[in-house]
């Protein structure tokens, strides 16, 4: 006896409100950019030469009404990263959307840290202004992160979930569409698909030095310190 298991692609055209499912979002970073900062000379034009300018990859959100799981679904094998651009498949963040606690493992340089806090409290200012995503019409808000470091995104109302790529949520709907501007970055769904995560997709197993937000922050900075302009955008990337 076979069993065969149909995986069903949907749009806001054909239902009404989901709770439940699976989003694949393509990251696209522009690499070429984080160069913009430094001198042009041979170290420079070597790099663009040898590195692509563009380099995505593809991540998965995992949701039901009161749980999301982000991480990266599949790397691109083709591509050369700069630098701090390469993606990790140990990196998987768990937001609670009930209780509002985030838990979040994630790979700094040689140091994997797990970050259990309470999720980013952030400011958003919705927008009249919509987009069509992967067949949903979306609306735009804006907020900042670490003060000053401008956020796009483009939520949906009829998923039913508050959350999205990376750390982001508090939108009524879930985010289809992300970009952070400074660090050169975007993500933005590809497909939405009606796959009920099951209860070990919604419980990955994670480890690492436990850290809360504030504490990662402080670590960050004291690490990066030498760094210059480069040290500020990885701590904005490490805090996403």
């Amino acid at each position: 006896m076979y069993c065969i298991v149909f995986c069903v692609t949907v749009t806001a055209q054909n239902i009404a409100f989901i709770t439940n499912g699976r989003v694949e979002y393509e990251r696209r970073l522009n690499q070429h950019k984080q160069l913009d900062d430094e001198e042009d000379n041979d170290w420079t034009r070597t790099m663009r030469k040898n590195f692509p300018k563009i380099v995505s990859d593809i991540y998965e959100l995992r949701f039901t009404s009161n749980r999301s799981v982000y991480k990266l679904a599949q790397e691109n094998t083709d591509n050369k990263y700069l630098w701090g651009s390469k993606p990790s498949d140990a990196d998987v963040l768990v937001q609670n959307l009930n209780e509002h606690t985030i838990s979040m493992q994630r790979d700094v340089f040689e140091q994997t840290y797990l970050l259990q806090d309470t999720s980013r409290k952030l400011d958003w200012h919705i927008t009249n202004e919509t987009r069509t995503i992967a067949g949903f019409e979306c609306r735009k808000a804006v907020t900042k992160i670490c003060d000053s470091v401008y956020v796009v995104a483009f939520y949906t109302d009829q998923i039913a979930v508050s959350s999205g790529p990376e750390s982001f949520s508090g939108l009524p709907g879930l985010i289809l569409g992300l970009a952070v501007p400074r660090l050169y970055t975007t993500w933005f769904a590809t497909k939405v698909e009606l796959i009920e995560p099951t209860t070990v997709q919604l419980n990955p197993k994670q480890k690492g030095k436990k850290t809360t937000w504030e504490k990662l922050h402080t670590d960050l900075n004291k690490a990066l310190s030498d760094w210059g302009k480069f040290g500020t955008k990885f701590l904005w990337m490490f805090l996403l």
